[in-house]
């Protein structure tokens, strides 16, 4: 590969995906797509990149993924879901940390300029999120750490290995904590949905199947802010064409209870249903929302597509393939 190859980590998966076509959008050439998944499990595949089947836990496979060399890594593969598979599945999301330990080594031993990594919100103290009318989150609400058990331990540990290869090596890294980003082309069944896409799948569901009722997981109040996936990829490349070196908070800081994220859906929709409360299923914290002073300050830039927006979008997808299943 050459020097201006740009290798894509989780490529196969929801914001791997759609970062790879904004690259191959912008006429970017040697890409380089990697994902554990067989292709035909990968969201979105494309003609004219390099697509490798690797299981990046393997510090064998991370060489090989960056064999002649890059100019960047992007870093988003992780074993995770939504908060129902993170939080039964603990042990499966530390793990996730061995796929950014090799890949750092591997991309010290390679030359790579810039490595960029997906961090997360789940970074930050479940104490300050206990409350649906929460604080908005700032950076340095990451410590003292006590992050999401699991899930949220590997991100924050693995961000303090980008930022000690940094220091020890040399190595470009570039963190951005994600929040909550939803949109097309993902998961909207299975356990690893996040919850616009799950409620949209209730919805759509209940309207095929002639149902007047659909199960929210906690009693509706919970509060979260979410990222449309198109506000993310601008976000994560706009972090790496500058060098910013994070850790940053990427989110959206416009704030809903998970009882309005239905209500925005219902009005896609055109439909009203029952809610039945499921208080013992998983629901995570109670409240969060991303604060944005500093990714104003240093891009003068933040998330800004409406929710609305993004949910209308979002639900045409989803509708579609699942009329499609039903017609199949």
């Amino acid at each position: 590969m050459k020097n201006d190859s740009i290798v894509v980590c989780g490529a196969g998966g929801f914001i791997g995906g759609h970062l790879v076509a904004a690259l191959r959008h912008k006429a970017a050439r040697n890409i380089r797509a990697i994902d554990r998944k067989p292709f035909d499990k990968w969201y979105q595949r494309f003609d004219g990149v390099e697509n490798l089947t690797l299981d990046l836990r393997e510090r064998a496979a991370c060489k090989e993924a960056l064999k002649g060399g890059a100019q960047s890594l992007y870093n988003l593969a992780s074993d995770m879901g939504g908060i129902g598979f993170i939080e039964n599945n603990k042990a499966l999301c530390m793990l996730s940390v061995l796929i950014n330990t090799h890949l750092l080594l591997a991309a010290s031993e390679a030359g790579v300029e810039k490595f960029f990594f997906a961090s997360s919100a789940c970074v930050y103290p479940v104490e300050k999120q206990t409350s649906p009318d929460v604080v908005p989150l700032k950076e340095s609400d990451a410590y003292p750490a006590t992050p999401e058990d699991g899930y949220g331990w590997a991100k924050l540990f693995s961000e303090r290995m980008c930022r000690h290869f940094a220091e020890d090596f040399g190595l470009t890294t570039i963190v951005a904590r994600y929040h909550n980003v939803y949109g097309p082309n993902g998961a909207y069944a299975g356990g690893r949905e996040k919850a616009p896409a799950a409620i949209c799948r209730k919805v759509i569901s209940a309207q095929l199947e002639g149902r007047d009722e659909i199960e929210i997981w906690g009693d509706g109040q919970q509060t979260r802010s979410f990222m449309y996936i198109d506000d993310c990829i601008k976000g994560t490349r706009t972090m790496m064409d500058r060098v910013v070196a994070g850790p940053l908070n990427l989110g959206s800081s416009e704030l809903v209870t998970i009882d309005r994220l239905v209500d925005l859906v219902e009005e896609i929709a055109g439909v009203k249903l029952k809610r039945r409360y499921n208080l013992k299923a998983p629901k995570g914290v109670n409240g969060r929302n991303s604060d944005n002073t500093k990714i104003r300050e240093v891009l003068q830039w933040e998330p800004s597509i409406s929710l609305r927006d993004g949910l209308e979008k979002t639900y045409r997808w989803i509708y579609d393939e699942m009329v499609s299943v039903v017609h199949a």
